[in-house]
């Protein structure tokens, strides 16, 4: 399936893109993070959370949308 991956923030950086499409056949995020830590391996040191059609989810949840995030840690006043 292809899979628009957006970046925020400091994985913005790191990726030097805001977001980018990908060919994935895996199933779960995990096996999708496996993916993105081998392209872009300073990921791997980073905190950040997903979010898939704009819902935060875990590394065992399926890939169901086509649209992720990778949302750094932020703070709000």
């Amino acid at each position: 399936m292809n899979l628009n991956i957006k970046y925020f923030g400091q994985i913005a950086e790191i990726t030097n893109k805001n977001e980018e499409s990908i060919e994935f056949s895996g199933l779960i995020v995990s096996e999708l993070l496996d993916v993105l830590y081998s392209k872009y391996s300073d990921l791997k040191n980073k905190d950040f959370q997903v979010a898939q059609n704009q819902k935060l989810v875990l590394g065992d949840k399926e890939i169901t949308g086509s649209e992720i995030a990778l949302l750094p840690p932020f703070s709000g006043g």
